[in-house]
Parts: C-alpha cells; structure tokens; sequence
C-alpha cells in the first residue's frame, strides 16, 4: 500500500445514491469493462473451447477451483468426463497439465493470471516450458481488470512470461479474438499462456474492422491515420480505437495497431507502421510499463535504427489500489478520456 494510499483508506467514502435513494454497489471482483456501442458475447472462451472439444477427443479442461470465473463451466458442464478439478493448488493444476500432455491429450488449465504467473511459475517453466510441451494455460483477471488490490490484479504477468523461452504469449482484445484464438493455440505445437477476458466480453474489432480475423502471431491495423499510431494489446486496443473517434473531433487522425500475440511479436508488421514517419507512435498496454508490450516495442525500433517520438500507456511500477474498476481506470490512465488526453498533451 502507498502512503497516498493508506491516507485514502481513512478519508470518509462517498457514496453515490441511485433512484430509489439508496447506495449504488458495484463488484470489484468480476471484470466489468467500460464497453458503450459494443455488442458482448457471454463466455466466449468456454463456448469456443466446447465447441473444438466436440471435434478433438483429446481435448480436456482442467481449473484451480475456478471454473465459473474462468468460463470453464460451459465445457465442464457438457463434457464433466473430460474435466479436472484440481482446487486451489496451482502448482498441482500445472503439474497434471503436463502429465496430460505426456499422455497425449491437449490440456487447457485455467486459472486467474495472480496464480499462474507467481505461485505457478517454477512449475509452468520446469515442467511444460523447459520440456516444450503443449499446455495452454488462460488465465483471467489480467492486469487491471479486477478491483481486488494486489492479490489479484496480474499488472507484471507478461513480463513473467516474456522472459520464459518457448513460451507463446497472447493478450486478446474482445470475443473475436478469444473465439479466434482457441483452435489455433490448440494447434500451437508448443506451450501458450493467454490473458482471458471472461464473462459478458465485448465484440470490438469486428465493428471497426469487419473482416478481421484473429491470427496468432501476427499483429492488425484496424484503423489507419497520419498524426499518431498507437500500438496496442488487449482491451487497451478497443480503448485505443474509442480515444482515436475522441482525437478525430479535435481534428487528430490516430491509426491503431492491434498487437494481440505478444511474444512472438511480429516484428515486421510493426517496423512496416513504425517506418511510415511523420507519427507519434504511442503503445498502450493494461499492464506494467516494465516489461511488457511498450518495452517490447521501443526494443523492436531502436535494435532496427527506426527513432520516432514514442510514448507508453500502461500501468505505474506500482502496486495498485482496490476499488471499483472505472475509478481505477482514470486514477491509472488508461480509461479513454484518459488515453485521449495523454496523446493531445504529446501532440
């Protein structure tokens, strides 16, 4: 907890009031994003995967007591002889995936990104990255889509995994990406941990783009533009292309880069937009600014001579606090007024 924090913690709360007078109660805990003109999909991960265990015996399902939180219930559900409840052991749930895999069945293991990326981590790097195995592992709550405090909030997950070798990394926008990427990572030859936006998930990149279809390792403009670019990863992508309709009432023209496979990053696609000059390029990212996706690029420009005026959205190098998610999107920056404004402020 920080000090400003901690003085926070004593000041009187307020309390909105709805209607009828009485208090308005939001969840910290369930991903609640910001989403206004969107259409959603419910539990698009767990109907996908349902759907491509229908055509793959060898497909099977196992969770750390999280099933309903990671939409794994719906596979669960209709397939229960292909399911593991392994509890709240994580290192146990890794362990077993791996065990699957030797065995020859394509196991996906679900849990929150808290869990994977810090109690799981010897595990995961041990038993499934060292030996190559194909273990999917999706994991929800990435980043700042919980209100729970540091517990739960995975703000240093990618970072984790970046550094792990064989590991494949994905960090998807909306349900078109999630239902896009469950075949193909389940076709991967290798291990893949994937962020998971779960529950009722927005459908974005359709909207903006329509034939946009989810590639796994390949990066998308999804709209173009000659003042800044803006690189993005995961529901920062559909901020980034709402904060880009803000910016073009003010007569600013942003293009945006969709970045949903984080490692192994596609470089020339990136270097294709970063070489068109005249830009601003700006990488936003719901994760920590170390580490991840804004790093990552500025490694990709300056290993490859290109030096545009860059700039990073993401999370502070900090633990962050607990509250309602939209609070803690505009403390953070990364709501899309925020977005908007940060990128006017660099123009």
């Amino acid at each position: 907890m920080t000090l400003a924090s901690m003085k926070r913690k004593y000041e009187p709360r307020t309390v909105k009031l709805g209607p009828d007078g009485k208090p308005i109660a939001t969840s910290a805990m369930i991903a609640s994003l910001s989403a206004e003109g969107y259409d959603t999909v419910s539990a698009p991960f767990g109907h996908a995967l349902l759907e491509l265990a229908r055509k793959d015996e060898k497909i099977v399902g196992l969770t750390a007591d999280l099933a309903k939180y990671t939409d794994l219930h719906i596979f669960a559900q209709a397939m229960p002889h292909r399911f593991y409840q392994m509890g709240m052991a994580e290192q146990l749930l890794m362990s077993a995936a791996a065990g699957l895999t030797r065995e020859g069945f394509n196991p996906f293991a679900t849990t929150y990104a808290v869990f994977a990326s810090r109690r799981a981590y010897d595990f995961i790097a041990m038993a499934i990255a060292e030996e190559n195995l194909p273990v999917k592992i999706v994991c929800a709550l990435p980043g700042l889509t919980t209100g729970y405090g540091p517990s739960h909030q995975a703000t240093e997950d990618l970072a984790i995994f970046r550094g792990l070798p064989n590991m494949t990394i994905i960090d998807p926008c909306d349900a078109n990406d999630i239902t896009g990427m469950v075949p193909q990572i389940a076709a991967h030859p290798g291990p893949v941990y994937s962020r998971l936006l779960r529950g009722k998930v927005p459908s974005v990149l359709t909207r903006h783009k329509p034939d946009y279809k989810f590639q796994l390792g390949k990066a998308q403009t999804i709209r173009d533009g000659k003042d800044v670019l803006i690189i993005s990863s995961g529901f920062m992508t559909m901020r980034a292309l709402d904060a880009a309709e803000k910016l073009a009432v003010d007569g600013v023209d942003a293009a945006v880069l969709h970045v949903p496979t984080i490692k192994p990053l596609d470089v020339d696609t990136i270097l294709a937009e970063a070489r068109k000059g005249g830009r601003l390029i700006v990488t936003a990212e719901n994760h920590s600014v170390v580490g991840g996706l804004g790093e990552a690029v500025a490694t990709v420009l300056l290993t490859n001579g290109v030096t545009p005026e860059f700039r990073m959205i993401g999370l502070p190098d900090e633990f962050l606090e607990a509250g309602a998610l939209p609070t803690l999107h505009e403390m953070y920056g990364i709501s899309v007024d925020r977005v908007a404004k940060q990128i006017r402020n660099w123009l």
